[in-house]
């Protein structure tokens, strides 16, 4: 299954496995969004994506960690 940008809870879910030596409570944007585009099923345009965008990421990759 490709992700795209909205697919927030899969994304999180999908960082949280590949990356599970960061907390996601300390990461800045400009990380996170490469760190999202770098997931290898992601398949979005990688312009598409914005501040709420990454903030709902970020809040699902926490809530998936806890």
């Amino acid at each position: 299954m490709s992700l795209i940008w909205t697919d927030i809870q899969e994304i999180a879910i999908g960082l949280a496995e590949a990356h599970d030596d960061i907390d996601p409570h300390f990461i800045n944007f400009v990380d996170l969004r490469t760190y999202i585009i770098q997931l290898p099923n992601f398949s979005d345009d990688p312009k598409r994506c914005g501040e709420k965008i990454l903030e709902a990421i970020q809040s699902a990759w926490i809530e998936e960690i806890e």
